[in-house]
């Protein structure tokens, strides 16, 4: 995905698409990999690609994205009615236009607050009927088969779920999109767990709706835009910046700040970019007030905010009656930011785990590292559980591999870290911040400062008997004989599980262990892929996209169940 062209709208993808010819969908993926190799140029609004010597195509994008169908321009002899336009379209990011924030004087907010009616609507079910549909052809066809045409019928859907207000479910299709374009193009910011969930929370939704109500059927429905609600005074000091770098063509960075009580707060700057993006915006000025603050300053110091606007997540509104100006920091060491370390691991995991924020405040002694198939990640012990600290991003223009290999040669360091949880059998997150090894008093922004060799000491020698000698990792109870068939049908789709053979020692071994209900869900999502029955003249009828989407939810939704209660042991025990 070129992240030179500008974010397209769900729909105008769609309705390009659907435009084609039977013959010329069958040669829209070929396309799309012969456009994503021709020159761009941009030229104010409008970005040109050049189709052939004599040929460009246009994407106008006034206000930064595309969003009619004639905003796509070519100029070959066969245009409008030519690949080129769909092509261009799907190539293009997906637009966040269905969940974008709102400021804190947007007109719709009131709307978008509103309680939800008792019960789905007939326009609802229908709209989410849809979107099943269409996720669940996705889930049978897989990353490897579900190309140009499938996303852009999963579009439609999520345009059609957005018109009929099911604002959460639009969203995660969309999201699922852009994953799946990404691990088509082998994008390094892609991950397989992170396109599990999506499809995981879309079919979910399109599952409970139907039969919702109330305060669930609020939550199923979600808002279109993030409202943001007046909070008065602030009194803010910086904790530290993360660079954003997505799939779906948006970058910069997030501060992230706390008050007096320990809550969290962060001012974001993101917007359509690439890694180039997300380096350069932690040295742009806050975008909030009139302070001249940078992202990388306000990460060390504070602010005094008055008239603040504060989202459901935490944060920051920008809007016209916000003023701001710098105030004094405080150290990780210093109150009242030290209190964030003070509470419990176990209490801050159960948190994170209910749904509350994921970012994890640790004291902890570094042990050195351990090969992983995602790469090396640094190993560490907290409070005597044995924890495993990986990179946030993978992408070579942000150093978090960098920083964690030469933070590995600093054995027995003590060092105060912010981490991101990583749901998982075993302790695991990922690194954020961290102190200085060799700094007293000095924060590191793990994905924007870069250490040299320089900065970290020698090995010093840790406390006899302090420190667990690290093992290999092992999910203990043997649910990753379900988990890999769950995430083996996200990347090969119906047809790899069914070629998989019989799994009838994975059945057993599951039930020894007392998994008598993954042993279920197991021989359950097999026997739904390998389900192709035969008609009278021994024709293969039709697959079940409905009964092997169920079957693959089934298993999702136990895994993703039983992994946080193994999470939560793991820590805890």
């Amino acid at each position: 995905m070129s992240p030179q062209l500008p974010p397209v709208a769900p729909a105008v993808t769609a309705e390009l698409v659907a435009a084609l010819s039977p013959r010329l969908r069958k040669r829209l993926d070929s396309g799309i990999a012969k456009l994503a190799d021709r020159p761009v140029v941009r030229d104010g609004a409008v970005v040109r690609i050049a189709v052939d010597d004599d040929t460009d195509l246009e994407l106008h994008a006034p206000d930064g994205t595309v969003r009619g169908t004639d905003a796509v321009r070519c100029g070959c002899l066969l245009a409008p009615d030519c690949l080129h336009r769909a092509a261009a379209a799907s190539l293009a990011p997906v637009a966040k236009d269905i969940n974008s924030p709102a400021g804190p004087d947007d007109p719709a907010t009131e709307e978008d607050a509103a309680q939800a009616p008792e019960t789905a609507s007939p326009e609802q079910r229908a709209a989410v009927r849809a979107v099943q549909l269409a996720t669940s052809a996705v889930l049978e066809a897989g990353t490897d088969g579900a190309g140009a045409v499938l996303q852009a019928e999963l579009l439609r859907a999520a345009h059609t779920a957005r018109l009929a207000g099911l604002h959460r479910a639009a969203a995660t299709a969309v999201s699922v999109v852009t994953a799946l374009r990404a691990a088509r193009a082998a994008d390094p910011a892609y991950r397989l767990t992170d396109l599990a969930a999506g499809l995981y929370d879309v079919l979910s939704v399109a599952h409970r709706l139907p039969g919702a109500s109330g305060g669930e059927l609020t939550a199923l429905r979600g808002t279109a835009r993030q409202p943001y609600r007046p909070d008065g005074s602030l009194r803010l000091y910086g904790l530290f910046s993360e660079p954003v770098l997505t799939a779906s063509g948006y970058a910069g960075a997030v501060t992230w700040t706390a008050d007096a009580e320990g809550r969290l707060y962060q001012v974001s700057d993101v917007a359509p970019g690439g890694a180039g993006r997300a380096v350069g915006a932690a040295d742009r000025a806050v975008r909030i007030g009139d302070t001249a603050l940078t992202h990388r300053e306000l990460a060390r110091a504070g602010l005094a905010v008055s008239g603040a606007t504060v989202s459901p997540t935490g944060r920051l509104g920008a809007g016209t009656g916000v003023r701001a100006v710098r105030a004094p920091g405080a150290g990780w060491h210093e109150e009242p930011v030290a209190r964030l370390w003070a509470e419990p691991v176990p209490d801050q995991i159960a948190h994170a785990l209910a749904g509350g924020r994921d970012l994890l405040f640790l004291d902890v002694i570094l042990t050195g590292t351990a090969t992983e198939a995602a790469g090396d990640c640094l190993l560490a012990d907290c409070a005597g559980v044995p924890l495993r600290l990986t990179a946030a991003h993978d992408d070579p223009a942000l150093p978090h591999r960098d920083n964690l290999r030469l933070l590995s040669a600093a054995r027995g360091a003590r060092l105060r870290v912010v981490a991101r949880l990583t749901p998982a059998p075993h302790p695991r997150a990922q690194l954020l911040g961290a102190e200085h090894p060799s700094r007293a008093d000095t924060r590191l922004d793990i994905g924007l400062d870069r250490l040299q060799g320089a900065d970290v000491p020698t090995p010093a020698a840790a406390p006899s008997g302090s420190v667990p000698t690290p093992g290999p990792v092992s999910d203990g109870a043997p649910i990753h004989l379900l988990r890999r068939r769950v995430h083996q049908t996200v990347s090969g789709g119906r047809p790899v599980l069914a070629l998989l053979g019989d799994t009838r020692a994975d059945v057993r071994h599951l039930r020894r262990s007392g998994l008598a209900t993954a042993a279920e869900l197991l021989t359950d999502l097999h026997s739904a892929a390998a389900d192709r029955a035969h008609d009278v003249f021994g024709r293969l009828r039709p697959t079940d996209p409905d009964r092997f989407a169920r079957a693959w939810l089934a298993a999702a939704h136990y895994t993703s169940e039983l992994d946080r209660a193994l999470c939560l042991a793991a820590w805890t025990s």
